[in-house]
């Protein structure tokens, strides 16, 4: 097949996806507050694209020939394109932040700085200084002799001039942490009458300076915030002596001292103290140098105090009961357990609109059932607090066995993840650390259950984590089974986790790296010969990233052959559709809304007969070809109905979808005049609507 190069970069892409979150906060429809979130929501997430993607491309300009034979073009170019995008983005947030501050103003809530604080609220702010804020300051003074400070990635810093109005006389430098890891960056400030007021940690500590610096001598101060951004790739050494463990531990604390990527400044800073920041930490003016407002770190606007009305937050949507599962809360004495009703049919869970206290539900089931015999579970993000791994816990106190898959290398959640995999060890699990050269990304369970002197097999496979924190916000589906066919073949995936040498043969489950890339070539193959003999031929996708190169020349085949293709992708699409000659029966699309979508759905039409999965798996390389992923086939012909009224709903959105195409400017679906789609509330009140509903 020749190869077809109508990709859009995939780091272009990305930037293009955040856009739209970007377009959130920018949205008038969307609740006030919320669009202050979704300011802290762009901002995590330029963070880590700087953190991760930014820093790999650093890394490859010192291997230009074979880099640009990996990501198509040279790095020191990219890097060139994605800073002026960044540059372009910046300054659009900088105006729908302002833009924002007006409308909070209206709504009698006023972000004030230390230049427009009244007498009243300087009393409050200095007593607040001197208790909780000065305890936790710790100003280094920069000079000739001293060592300039390791700046640490994701915190906000101070750079404070202590200056002179006499020449001959020097000025001082010091910088200043902002200690937003044990003080809300929030301070809220007596209301006035019907005024809400909110002033930000950095601008109490800048209206406090004299009180920190109150024996130097100065004749005026200034503060202005930087921030830095380090490089956060652990590199693993090679040290046989060291456990795995300990080889990820000593990469956590080099990671920390990650070279630097980024640095954010506010643009209104006096050019000496800009170029010593630059001069210490060896930047140069090429060298991703972000000039910003007022602020940095606004991913604590995530967080951003609700001192409003409730019509400044989305309502609350209540995650609803399953109809046909038990809860512990209000569970009848005639009600059947868990179990008997998985081994009655299949069950569809569908997050954050059903609650994922079904699945701690189940577990806490398990963990003290005294027919079951052992619990297999891979886990690779849980929550801070996680009830999954309480109830684990708890089944390993109640005499069961249990068996941990601990990906060790989930970006950002290792140490987290070295701490529960102690805890469990601590308790008798067996523990297993991923698999050598794999990520084990898959999410998976697997109870086994003696009854009538047989071991009988329940089994989960999700699109998401097993974190109730992130069930809340993030839409994933789960199948609860019973079902053989796939209990069976979950069975050998973790005899595979177990034994490495075991990789085994699977005829439902679609298992990387070794079956998933070739079974779904399979399938479009089908789809383009359906196509060539006049059939109809179909596939819906519903992803996060779609990247693979191989996977979308397959595309472009199947779509000059005539197969009809509708795409839902997130985040990262290289993919152009819509291009003559190329992809003209693709259409694609991206939603963004008060949820993160996150589930992975493959439909293929195939001949009348309809193929679904549920997955764990984007469409990247390093899922298809570095990772241990899973795709579980929907058998019940209810359940494929339920999931297609689902995808169906989310592609008749005209009001948050956002038309994918080679031009990235992500422009919204029009509605043409048509009845106004928002995908994820029709989603939920369709699910509310058939609550006492039997999927039958």
């Amino acid at each position: 097949m020749k190869k077809i190069s109508v990709l859009n970069n995939r780091e272009l892409s990305w930037l293009s996806f955040n856009e739209r979150v970007l377009q959130e906060a920018e949205d008038k429809t969307v609740p006030l507050i919320e669009r202050i979130k979704f300011l802290g929501i762009f901002s995590n997430n330029r963070d880590e694209f700087f953190r991760v993607r930014v820093a790999a491309l650093k890394r490859a300009v010192k291997y230009p020939k074979k880099a640009e034979g990996i990501i198509g073009e040279n790095p020191e170019l990219l890097l060139n394109k994605i800073q002026k995008v960044v540059i372009e983005q910046q300054i659009k947030f900088e105006n729908v932040y302002q833009n924002i501050l007006k409308e909070l103003g209206r709504n009698n809530i006023f972000i004030i700085n230390e230049k427009h604080i009244s007498i009243q609220q300087s009393v409050f702010i200095k007593k607040f200084f001197r208790e909780n804020i000065m305890p936790s300051l710790f100003p280094i003074m920069l000079d000739n002799s001293s060592q300039f400070p390791y700046l640490k990635d994701r915190s906000g810093y101070l750079i404070v001039k202590l200056g002179s109005n006499i020449k001959t006389k020097k000025n001082k430098y010091s910088i200043i942490e902002v200690p937003t890891d044990n003080i809300s960056r929030f301070v809220v400030l007596p209301k006035e009458k019907d005024k809400n007021f909110v002033i930000l940690l950095d601008d109490v500590i800048r209206f406090c300076l004299e009180d920190v610096f109150n024996n130097f001598g100065h004749d005026y101060i200034e503060a202005y915030n930087i921030k830095l951004t380090r490089d956060a790739e652990i590199d693993i050494d090679n040290d046989l002596s060291k456990s795995f463990v300990e080889k990820i531990s000593r990469g956590l604390k080099a990671r920390k001292k990650g070279q630097p990527v980024r640095l954010v400044y506010d643009s209104e800073i006096a050019p000496d103290m800009l170029a010593l920041i630059m001069k210490k930490i060896k930047l140069r003016k090429g060298d991703n140098l972000i000039p910003g407002g007022r602020y940095h770190n606004f991913k604590d606007f995530i967080s951003f105090p609700n001192i409003g009305g409730t019509n400044l937050k989305y309502p609350p949507t209540p995650a609803l009961k399953h109809p046909e599962l038990p809860t512990s809360q209000s569970r009848p004495k005639d009600q059947p357990s868990f179990f008997k009703i998985l081994k009655q049919k299949d069950v569809l869970l569908t997050f954050p609109y059903q609650s994922f206290d079904h699945i701690i539900d189940l577990l806490r089931e398990a963990s003290i059932d005294p027919k079951v015999q052992s619990i297999y579970i891979t886990l690779y993000r849980v929550a801070k607090n996680s009830n999954v791994v309480l109830a684990l816990i708890n089944a390993l106190k109640n005499g069961k066995q249990v068996i941990a898959v601990i990906e060790l290398q989930a970006r950002f959640d290792e140490e987290a993840n070295i701490y529960w995999a102690n805890k469990l060890q601590e308790e008798g699990a067996k523990v297993i650390y991923g698999v050598p050269g794999l990520k084990v990304h898959s999410k998976l369970f697997l109870i086994s259950r003696k009854e009538s002197g047989k071991i009988f097999n329940y089994g989960y496979l999700g699109t998401g984590n097993f974190n109730g924190d992130t069930a809340r916000v993030y839409t994933d589906h789960s199948l609860l089974t019973a079902d053989k066919r796939i209990t069976d073949e979950i069975v050998k995936v973790f005899t595979f986790y177990l034994d490495n040498l075991k990789s085994g043969t699977f005829k439902h489950l679609l298992v990387s790296p070794f079956f998933m890339r070739k079974r779904i070539i399979q399938l479009i193959d089908t789809e383009i010969k359906n196509a060539i003999n006049n059939k109809p031929a179909s596939i819906f996708l519903k992803l996060n990233n779609l990247v693979d190169t191989q996977m979308i020349n397959k595309f472009y085949e199947a779509s000059a052959a005539g197969v009809k293709i509708k795409l839902i992708v997130r985040g990262m699409c290289s993919l152009v559709a819509g291009v003559k000659g190329v992809s003209e029966n693709i259409e694609a699309i991206a939603i963004i809304d008060k949820f993160l979508e996150h589930s992975r759905v493959f439909v293929f039409y195939n001949g009348g007969n309809e193929k679904y999965y549920l997955s764990s798996a984007d469409w990247m390389d390093r899922n298809f070809d570095q990772r241990s992923e899973v795709a579980v086939p929907i058998y019940d012909i209810a359940l494929q109905k339920q999931l297609r009224s689902l995808l169906d709903i989310l592609w008749l959105d005209n009001t948050k979808a956002r038309i994918l195409d080679s031009k990235q400017k992500n422009e919204y679906r029009p509605t043409n005049n048509k009845k106004k789609v928002r995908a994820q509330e029709e989603i939920y009140n369709f699910l509310k609507s058939t609550k006492n509903l039997k999927y039958n």
